[in-house]
């Protein structure tokens, strides 16, 4: 019977704080979830913190500067046999 309790209380406040969600979305002008994304925070891109995903493209794009294939150069089967 206490774990019924429990369940109906978590119940309980999770509608609670939903509801308060759903006001501000209808009520307010413009009301909208916020944006909890790493990419939608002013403070962290003035920062330098970006999400993962664009953390690693900077990267790739960083790694692709530091290799330069044209000037690589490929020893033939003949040069390598001498």
């Amino acid at each position: 019977m206490e774990i019924l309790k429990v369940v109906l209380l978590a119940v309980a406040l999770l509608g609670i704080g939903m509801l308060g969600m759903a006001i501000r979305i209808v009520f307010l002008k413009g009301g909208k979830f916020p944006n909890t994304h790493v990419g939608g925070n002013a403070h962290l891109k003035k920062n330098g913190v970006y999400c993962a995903t664009t953390q690693d493209k900077l990267a790739q794009r960083e790694a692709r500067k530091e290799l330069q294939f044209k000037k690589m150069n490929l020893i033939t089967d003949t040069e390598a046999g001498k």
